[in-house]
């Protein structure tokens, strides 16, 4: 509060000063014959909302600086008890600015007490004004002595939703307009929130250009087909037997409105080496859809994807960014969400800080996808899916490498061709690529990348082996005809991300309005 006081006064201030000023600007202007500059146009009246005071500033070590203050608050009530044979209620106040509660009190004595004590519970919407005294409760170092009351929104208490009770998060997604408002949700936006945030710092800081990519798109990027379709030959259409057709009795993309298949893009990527091969250092940060009809806890339609592309970077740069990017953003949570992850670390995942903690303090392992098989096998685990060279790891794997084996986040590299994508660069043997997937306890895969392949003759023979039409990429082979460039990238799945640092097992509950098979709601 010095530091509002301060700017106060140094307003004050100016505005004496600049009042002077005009004054003799106008002496001037008419000694001149000039009309006087004619004053500014009024400020509009402040609102009831203008000096209110969020949570969050409330329940900081620095919040005693209020003591003595009016102030007003607004939120809505958590709890809502009477005290004192009724002769004054207790209101534990939250505004979504802060996992914690603010506490008020208000007696018989007060104008606010009638509009409180009677039809006022959990999820009523109210504006509070009153004193700031210091707490005598433990836990808290303030509280307000509530005055005046304005109820802004009532709620049927009886028929409210969210119960003081715990409420299991598979029921919440069944209330998505609600669940913001519990302890859980509020805390996994507030820490996406500051992940989001950290993610562009990072770029921006190491000199990256933000590049917003389509959303619809005529290529496949992963070439795995499990894309979801955008047209508008279906529109106004009645009947199957009004679709238009070509003689072969296949959908007639001529009228449809890009006159070709169109589709949802499943990622940024092979727009994003575009730039990169000009900007030298790009990244995008946006939608991306799958329809892969999984219902997983790792698996959405519909989630955001990060995803660098540099030009002069080799798979070792990359392994080298992608494993500086993820300590730089965990970091960044654990110092701006204390409270959020306190609640993570004591109710969702036991020992979460000190697996961040872990992830920040080791380097991460780094091995080959071969090496990675012959630790699975010489283990004797039996998995549920047989480990051999030539299959992909699955997640079962992924973790055992990184929660058993190592107990830290890994690095695999050079995978098989034959499980990984078109653009990967070929390796020597002819048999792998110059892939790698960053894996970390709890989730498994977490970042997918690659050096991509810069060279035309072997990216042709690519598309001819994976049989992907080379027409609908010829502005990608392009790339490698003028300037190739050695140049490496990968994606980051930023719901995965929000998972592994708050330790909520299913990505359903990591995102504001989750879409999965048969789920399209809010």
């Amino acid at each position: 509060m010095e530091a509002t006081e301060d700017y106060k006064i140094k307003s004050e201030r100016l505005e004496q000063e600049n009042a002077a000023l005009k004054a003799k600007y106008n002496e001037l202007l008419q000694k001149m014959g000039q009309t006087t500059v004619e004053d500014a146009p009024a400020k509009p009246p402040r609102t009831k909302y203008s000096d209110r005071v969020e949570v969050k500033y409330l329940v900081k070590d620095s919040a005693k600086s209020f003591i003595g203050k009016v102030i007003t608050v607004c939120g809505w009530v958590r709890t809502l008890r009477e005290q004192g044979g009724g002769r004054f209620v207790f209101i534990e106040l939250n505004d979504g600015s802060t996992i914690k509660n603010f506490q008020i009190i208000i007696d018989e004595t007060k104008p606010g007490f009638a509009a409180v004590s009677k039809g006022v519970g959990a999820g009523t919407s109210l504006l509070i004004k009153g004193l700031i005294v210091e707490s005598p409760a433990k836990g808290q170092l303030i509280e307000m002595q509530g005055n005046e009351v304005d109820i802004l929104g009532a709620c049927d208490s009886g028929k409210y939703p969210l119960a003081k009770t715990k409420l299991q998060l598979d029921f919440l997604r069944t209330i998505a307009h609600l669940r913001p408002r519990t302890n859980t949700i509020g805390a996994v936006t507030r820490v996406r929130n500051q992940l989001a945030f950290a993610i562009h710092k990072y770029y921006v800081e190491k000199g990256f250009y933000y590049i917003n990519t389509p959303l619809i798109t005529a290529s496949d990027c992963e070439g795995a087909g499990e894309m979801f379709g955008v047209t508008t030959l279906l529109n106004g259409i009645s009947s199957v037997k009004d679709i238009p057709t070509t003689p072969e009795g296949k959908l007639d993309h001529s009228k449809d409105f890009f006159g070709r298949p169109s589709f949802l893009t499943v990622s940024g990527q092979l727009n994003g080496e575009i730039f990169a091969c000009a900007m030298s250092k790009i990244y995008t940060f946006g939608p991306t859809f799958r329809a892969e009809n999984s219902h997983t806890t790792r698996h959405l339609a519909e989630f955001w994807m990060i995803e660098p592309e540099m030009a002069f970077y080799d798979l070792q740069d990359n392994m080298d960014l992608a494993e500086d990017f993820i300590k730089s953003v965990i970091r960044h949570v654990l110092e701006t969400c204390p409270d959020d992850m306190d609640f993570f670390n004591k109710y969702v995942e036991k020992g979460l800080l000190d697996r961040l903690k872990n992830v920040l303090d080791s380097p991460f392992q780094r091995i080959t996808y071969t090496e990675a098989v012959d630790i699975l096998i010489k283990t004797g685990q039996k998995f549920v899916t047989p480990v051999a060279w030539g299959l992909d790891l699955q997640s079962e794997h992924e973790r055992y490498l990184t929660e058993v084996i190592y107990k830290k986040p890994v690095i695999v590299t050079d995978y098989p061709k034959e499980f990984k994508s078109f653009y990967m660069r070929l390796n020597d043997d002819g048999k792998t690529v110059a892939a790698m997937d960053i894996l970390v306890p709890k989730i498994g895969e977490i970042i997918g990348g690659s050096q991509r392949e810069e060279r035309l003759d072997v990216l042709e023979k690519r598309l001819e082996e994976v049989k992907l039409p080379k027409e609908n990429y010829s502005w990608y082979l392009d790339l490698r005809r003028f300037g190739s460039v050695t140049h490496s990238g990968f994606g980051l799945g930023f719901e995965r991300l929000v998972q592994f640092t708050t330790g909520i097992e299913n990505i359903r509950d990591v995102i504001p309005f989750p879409r999965y098979p048969g789920h399209a709601d809010f």
